[in-house]
C-alpha cells in the first residue's frame, strides 16, 4: 500500500461532495496533467490511501483521508463533449486520460491547514510544500502520513 495527497478545489469538488456521493465514493476524475495521468494509471492502486487536499480556497489543507476503491481507468470526461474535461483527440480505443474510485474513509473535524504542514519539521521534506510544485497527486511517504494524522488528530 502507498500513501497519496490529491489535491481538488473545494468550490469545484470538495470533501463535502464525497461525503454527499452515494457509497461517499467518486471517480477521481477531469486530471489532464500528463505526470499525474501516469501517476493514476501506473502507479496509484486499489487498497492505496489518499488525503483530500483542499487547494486555492482561502484556507487550504488536509480536510480527510480517502481509500483507493477501483483500478486505474478511463476517465468518461475526455469523451463527453458537454464535460470541461472533453479531450475531443482521444478515442475509446485508445484512451488519454484515466481516473480511480475513491471512497471517503475519514472527515477530519478541523482541516490540517497549509501552515501546519508548512510547521511541522517532520514534513520539511513533503512534495506539496516544495517551492514550484503544481500537481494534483503527490505520493507521502509513511512517515509524512503518520505526521499528518498526528496532526489532523491532536485538537
Amino acid at each position: 500500500m502507498r500513501y497519496w495527497l490529491m489535491k481538488s478545489e473545494p468550490d469545484v469538488f470538495g470533501i463535502d461532495h464525497l461525503a454527499k456521493a452515494p457509497k461517499r465514493t467518486a471517480s477521481w476524475d477531469g486530471v489532464r496533467n500528463y505526470q499525474v495521468r501516469n501517476l493514476l494509471r501506473d502507479e496509484i492502486k486499489f487498497g492505496d490511501l489518499a488525503f483530500f487536499y483542499h487547494s486555492s480556497c482561502p484556507q487550504p489543507g488536509v480536510a480527510g483521508v480517502m481509500e483507493v476503491t477501483s483500478a486505474a481507468h478511463p476517465d468518461l470526461t475526455q469523451f463527453d463533449p458537454k464535460s470541461e474535461y472533453h479531450d475531443p483527440t482521444s478515442e475509446r480505443s485508445k484512451p488519454r486520460w484515466y481516473a480511480v474510485d475513491v471512497t471517503l474513509k475519514e472527515r477530519f473535524r478541523n482541516t490540517v491547514l497549509l501552515q501546519e504542514l508548512r510547521d511541522s519539521a517532520q514534513l520539511r521534506t513533503l512534495q506539496i510544500l516544495r517551492r514550484g510544485n503544481r500537481l494534483s497527486i503527490t505520493p507521502v511517504s509513511a512517515a509524512e502520513w503518520k505526521s499528518i494524522l498526528k496532526l489532523a488528530h491532536a485538537g
